[in-house]
């Protein structure tokens, strides 16, 4: 019965071969050698794409922390002996909003910090001046920590604000964003006319 058993069970697999447990391996690490190169492909990516990542916040906080805001008073100046009702020049205070960088405020030929005004007689690179108000930390043309430098605009020779006329500075510094002030006169214009 035994042999008879055994006959059935070969003519049954007679034409079917097994896989051997060599092959399996084989197939497994196959599969794994797959999976673990997508998985570093994958991994690669993310790391990579989250370095990108920080560099670009890291870049926005350097301009974030180099970013200045007015302190004070803006004040239209009409230095004319004869009242004229034009301003000539306009004042501010700038400091720094946050602490950590600083700001070069080199002005005159080699400026490096940039006044640009803008009125109803267009846009123009202006001349300015500063003065530092605070104890100085470091160099005199650099905005820095705690400090507060006045800035003097002269208003261009083409054009003229009088009465009623509005108009806009932009402080653009080497880094940082953009200060921008807009403002409009009043209905007279005296030696000092305070614009806030």
């Amino acid at each position: 019965m035994n042999n008879k058993l055994r006959k059935a069970l070969l003519r049954a697999h007679r034409n079917q071969q097994g896989i051997t447990g060599l092959e399996t391996a084989i197939i497994l690490i196959a599969f794994v050698t797959v999976a673990s190169v997508l998985a570093y492909a994958v991994l690669s990516a993310g790391i990579f794409s989250a370095e990108r990542g920080k560099e670009t916040v890291y870049e926005g906080l350097k301009y974030a922390q180099a970013t200045m805001e007015t302190k004070g008073s803006i004040l239209a100046l009409d230095n004319s002996t004869e009242p004229d009702q034009l301003v000539d020049e306009i004042e501010f205070n700038v400091a720094l909003v946050l602490k950590g960088e600083k700001v070069d405020m080199t002005a005159g030929l080699t400026a490096v910090t940039v006044v640009n005004f803008i009125s109803k007689d267009g846009a123009q690179k202006a001349e300015w001046r500063k003065e530092l108000l605070s104890t100085e930390r470091g160099s005199g043309n650099i905005l820095e920590g705690d400090e507060v430098m006045k800035v003097i605009v002269t208003v261009p020779s083409t054009t003229s604000i009088g009465v009623y006329d509005s108009f806009t500075i932009e402080v653009l510094p080497p880094t940082g964003s953009a200060l921008t002030i807009q403002r409009t006169m009043g209905g007279s214009v005296e030696a000092v006319n305070n614009l806030n």
